[in-house]
């Protein structure tokens, strides 16, 4: 009887591409999640779980990005500062607004990522998020990719 399978990918093996995102207008999970899949290297055929074979990934213009529905306001982050009365909050639109707008997507894409492992931990350092439309990566001649133009439902604009 004769067996097909496909072998897996060896680390020595990969082919590593560098490729830009524009995030305006684009709605936040949909990016992160299509972010997520390339880093992890599963829009390839030849995706292994164990190996680190996704793409370098560069977003351009993060502080553009969209909500859908009310997140702007509805959606409250709380964290504790360890004094007492120390519960701090603050909206997406808050953080959106504030003076590091890029962390919005890090951290979508942190949470799409496997949680504590080391292999996550490496494919997020591949990731580089730029809150205007200038990058300093033109040396690695990285891809344009356009996400917008993928589905009707990745833009929304107000």
């Amino acid at each position: 009887m004769l067996k097909s399978t496909t072998a897996p990918l060896k680390p020595a093996d990969v082919e590593k591409k560098w490729v830009v995102i524009d995030a305006q207008d684009a709605v936040v999970g949909r990016l992160a999640s299509f972010i997520a899949m390339r880093l992890r290297g599963k829009h390839l055929p030849t995706y292994t779980p164990h190996v680190d074979s996704g793409d370098y990934v560069i977003i351009i213009n993060a502080e553009k990005v969209h909500y859908t529905g009310k997140k702007l306001t509805d959606k409250v982050f709380h964290w504790h500062t360890g004094h007492p009365g120390g519960v701090k909050t603050r909206t997406m639109g808050q953080i959106l607004g504030g003076k590091y707008p890029e962390r919005v997507l890090m951290k979508a894409v942190e949470r799409m990522l496997p949680k504590e492992l080391p292999l996550a931990r490496a494919q997020l350092t591949h990731l580089r998020i730029y809150a205007g439309s200038e990058h300093p990566h033109e040396a690695q001649q990285p891809e344009v990719i356009d996400f917008k133009a993928m589905s009707r439902k990745n833009v929304r604009s107000f």
